[in-house]
């Protein structure tokens, strides 16, 4: 592993497909431009729209969504989450699919969100995630880079379940990717202090793309995708508009946080 950018991009997506892998490309192409090596898209970075629009459009959406990671990652030679995207299972569900692709377009890992956001959220919102969603059932994979490092993969909700990035630091995880298309409500008291939480109690990178801004109807999301150092330190925040928060990912600074806080080494109950 050697140092190198990472790029969490910040989107405001829509029901509209070729808007939103339009808007993506710009931003990839300005990640790439600043010197991004590893890039995460957002969750839902190729539609987000009402569900029954999503389960009704799904398997165009899943056809051009991985069809547009892989050329991407092969026309700038660098490694992209798809954050999330829908895959059929049936007529009346999907997975929320996230995929990691290198720059010769192979896909080298793939997740099925497992925590569906099922909440009534205090601003009026009820959200029912698993009404058109299928919760995976397998824990999420690390990915062996020898350039980029370990790469563990989750999506969203995950987030507040600590044991999932428990499981993916065992498995030796040293950049977490946390895409998330968090709501405005939450995401002003939560989303910053969980990834920073996530980040420091496993000694991990955190990369966290996000979708900001109003979709659709009352959709609003909070924005604010971040990349944050083992310790815990923001390196990067895109703010509350589309955009690209780019920071250093560092192997010497990974040592040094685990070396001066070994704490996983002092775990009792594993």
């Amino acid at each position: 592993m050697k140092s190198y950018l990472a790029a969490a991009i910040q989107m405001t997506s829509v029901p509209d497909l070729a808007k939103n892998l339009a808007q993506a490309e710009e931003l990839i192409d300005l990640a790439v431009r600043r010197g991004a090596e590893l890039i995460g898209l957002p969750e839902n970075f190729s539609f987000l729209g009402e569900e029954s629009e999503k389960v009704h459009q799904a398997e165009a959406i899943a056809v051009e969504s991985e069809k547009f990671v892989k050329t991407m990652a092969q026309r700038y030679q660098v490694t992209i989450l798809g954050g999330g995207f829908p895959v059929p299972v049936n007529q009346a569900q999907v997975y929320n699919t996230a995929i990691l692709v290198e720059p010769n377009g192979q896909e080298v890992a793939r997740y099925q969100k497992v925590h569906l956001f099922d909440v009534n959220v205090p601003d009026g919102n009820t959200y029912q995630e698993s009404s058109t969603v299928k919760a995976g059932e397998v824990l999420p994979p690390i990915y062996h880079s020898e350039k980029l490092g370990n790469l563990g993969l989750s999506v969203c909700y995950d987030v507040r379940f600590p044991e999932l990035y428990r499981h993916l630091s065992y498995k030796g995880a040293e950049v977490l990717f946390i895409p998330a298309a968090f709501t405005a409500y939450t995401g002003k008291d939560h989303w910053q202090i969980l990834l920073q939480a996530r980040a420091i109690e496993n000694t991990c990178y955190a990369i966290a793309p996000a979708q900001t801004g109003r979709h659709y109807g009352m959709r609003h999301t909070h924005g604010h995708a971040l990349i944050i150092d083992p310790w815990g330190t923001i390196l990067a925040d895109a703010g509350d508009k589309p955009g690209v928060a780019i920071a250093e990912i560092s192997p010497s600074r990974l040592e040094q946080v685990r070396r001066q806080m070994p704490s996983l080494q002092h775990r009792v109950f594993i």
